[in-house]
């Protein structure tokens, strides 16, 4: 469906035109509206928007002549922010709407898209009654499972939207307030990973600077080459073990992410290539079943202090499921390569007659996040899935 015209409200303006995705229909209601989160799509409008359609993963997007699209209507869940908390509540998505502005997280944006994304919050913070300090920028509520390099769960998994959190560019965006601090580090449900994204999220705006040189200050030199106090993760975050990923060693040497084993032993100096931006943008977000000698050598290094933990799923290879706290550490540590694991997981249940996916988790029953082990073996993600063809005796696990 699209639809081109403008939306006036109150005297204001919209360019605006939907373009909705193929989901859209299949998307649950939220049952409330608290947040608006602003992200920034690290790439090109035409291919964000390509993107971003087909997989429902955001309510608009703003390019950069200023231009917004429909992408889910905004009542509806779009799965825009993936692992997410903020202030002990996590999967952000069920409560919050998504908007992407074409650029990145340390550059300005166009006099055109402030002015859009502007008008946009003013009408969505009128319809839903969303005060200034619940705007908050991806960056500000994505956290990272444990891993190899971070042993407990963490902020800094992205930078997404971080230019949001400064107090100049609010201020053009019509907000005058943020939050002072990060309520889940300060309540010990979460640590820092990313010491400068933290300063710029609730730091003050540096004075006499610009945006620009704002958010690019105290960034390292090089900063995509591995040195003593920069890993792979520090550049690549999650993407670290992508195939789209390069890695080009000192003595010349270059190998994909999916090729490497031992990141204990980067030397210092290889440069990290993410692909080129046409690439990246279509990298999408997505969870997946973690596996022992794909994804880390062992359990520790897929989950760190997490192995053991209820909320880690392990996919035997005899067929059983197994939650972390169910072993000892002996047993956890002798599991073999190819064990499947779910890090941050709830064992919700089986599916019966009686019991069926959204009895179990509501609205998100059809998300990429929500994954169901068939009687087969088979292990399927919420998009993949059917609610009416799904067998009796599937496991169904979310995140909580």
């Amino acid at each position: 469906m699209m639809c081109v015209g403008l939306t006036t409200v109150w005297g204001q303006s919209l360019n605006i035109e939907s373009q909705y995705s193929p989901l859209n229909r299949q998307r649950s209601p939220r049952s409330s509206t608290e947040y608006i989160i602003l992200h920034t799509t690290e790439g090109g409008g035409r291919g964000s928007l390509e993107k971003l359609r087909r997989f429902g993963e955001a309510h608009y997007m703003v390019d950069t002549d200023g231009k917004v699209y429909r992408i889910i209507e905004h009542r509806r869940i779009a799965t825009h922010a993936g692992r997410s908390m903020w202030d002990g509540r996590s999967n952000v998505d069920n409560f919050s709407i998504g908007i992407e502005i074409v650029g990145y997280h340390d550059r300005p944006i166009t006099n055109a898209q402030k002015q859009a994304v502007r008008e946009l919050l003013r009408q969505l913070k009128a319809i839903y009654r969303i005060p200034d300090n619940r705007i908050l920028p991806h960056s500000m509520v994505a956290y990272g499972r444990p891993n190899r390099w971070h042993r407990a769960a963490h902020r800094g998994r992205k930078r997404c939207g971080m230019l949001f959190a400064r107090e100049d560019v609010r201020r053009e965006l019509g907000l005058t307030s943020k939050p002072a601090f990060d309520p889940d580090v300060r309540a010990g449900r979460l640590v820092v990973a990313d010491s400068y994204l933290e300063r710029v999220l609730f730091g003050p705006s540096p004075v006499g600077t610009t945006t620009a040189a704002a958010a690019t200050a105290t960034v390292p030199d090089a900063p995509n080459v591995i040195a003593r106090n920069r890993s792979a993760w520090d550049i690549a975050r999650e993407q670290y073990n992508s195939p789209e990923t390069r890695y080009e060693f000192p003595d010349g040497t270059v190998r994909r992410g999916n090729e490497i084993s031992n990141w204990n032993r980067m030397p210092a100096g290889t440069v990290v290539h993410m692909g080129n931006v046409a690439e990246a943008d279509q990298q999408r977000e997505a969870e997946r079943v973690q596996l022992i000698g794909r994804d880390g050598q062992t359990a520790s290094e897929i989950a760190g202090d997490a192995t053991r933990d209820a909320r880690t799923i392990y996919f035997m290879g005899d067929g059983r499921v197994v939650q972390g706290n169910e072993m000892t550490e002996e047993e956890v540590n002798r599991l073999p390569r190819g064990t499947g694991m779910l890090v941050g997981y709830m064992h919700g249940g089986v599916i019966s007659a009686r019991r069926r996916a959204f009895d179990i988790v509501g609205p998100r029953w059809n998300l990429s996040t929500t994954f169901y082990r068939l009687p087969d073996g088979r292990i399927q993600s919420g998009e993949e899935i059917n609610e009416r063809n799904i067998p009796n005796g599937t496991m169904v696990f979310f995140q909580p």
